[in-house]
């Protein structure tokens, strides 16, 4: 059965990463924009990087433009954009679809392991977050709205397992 560490998504170099190096840690996964009315849930989820990564979790940023055209920079201009604006410390990777033919492979496994409301597979807008077990296995997708810090019991929790 397939988990999120088969998967390599690109990093902004475009250089494959291996998802195995997250084994045994729970992970946070979730599309971005820097120029969406949710941006600023990256102050969430840093706080949570923060707080957490001692403990065993990571967050893991997804750039998308597929909404709105909210993510239109380069991966330096959107790294930038979120180290100075957010102070934004953990992993960016490189921007990708998250719907459609060239949706990345591991959005189209998380959303097919945790599908949204009346079963939908895709991704409806910016933020939309997905939390994983330390087994690599999906719990959880949040809606865009949710803000991080909502999440917080549910991230207690897996840690726990």
């Amino acid at each position: 059965m397939p988990t999120i560490y088969d998967f390599h998504p690109a990093l902004p170099d475009n250089t494959p990463a291996a998802l195995d190096q997250y084994r045994g840690k729970v992970v946070l996964i979730v599309n971005t924009a820097s120029k969406c009315g949710f941006t600023p849930q990256y102050q969430g989820l840093e706080k949570i990087y923060r707080e957490f990564k001692e403990k065993g979790v990571e967050v893991l940023g997804f750039p998308c433009n597929q909404f709105g055209g909210q993510e239109p920079g380069t991966a330096e201009e959107i790294g930038a954009f979120c180290e100075k604006n957010y102070g934004v410390s953990f992993p960016l990777f490189a921007k990708i679809d998250v719907n459609g033919d060239q949706a990345d492979p591991l959005f189209t496994y998380i959303k097919t392991e945790a599908p949204g409301l009346l079963g939908s597979k895709a991704i409806k807008w910016n933020f939309t977050k997905f939390l994983v077990r330390k087994d690599g296995s999906v719990f959880k997708r949040y809606a865009p709205a949710t803000k991080p810090e909502d999440m917080v019991a549910d991230i207690e929790k897996l840690l726990a397992e």
